[in-house]
């Protein structure tokens, strides 16, 4: 399986980050529209976490909660 790189649109269709799919482990890195390491989401085990490693949701793993999230 290839790296599957999708991008991340506001409402006025401006880059807010990226998500890059296809790991052997089923997880999904994301990164905001930077470009820096936002956190990485996992569809095996329905998390995110954050760049620290720190558990965002247990519940979803969806990079749409590390985008534009405040610190």
């Amino acid at each position: 399986m290839s790296l599957e790189k999708k991008y991340i649109r506001d409402g006025k269709r401006r880059i807010i980050g990226s998500v890059t799919t296809g790991f052997s482990d089923e997880s999904s890195v994301v990164r905001d529209d930077q470009n820096q390491f936002a956190g990485r989401t996992s569809d095996r085990f329905d998390t995110t976490r954050d760049d620290h490693g720190n558990l965002v949701s247990i519940n979803t793993s969806d990079p749409g909660l590390l985008i534009n999230k405040k610190k």
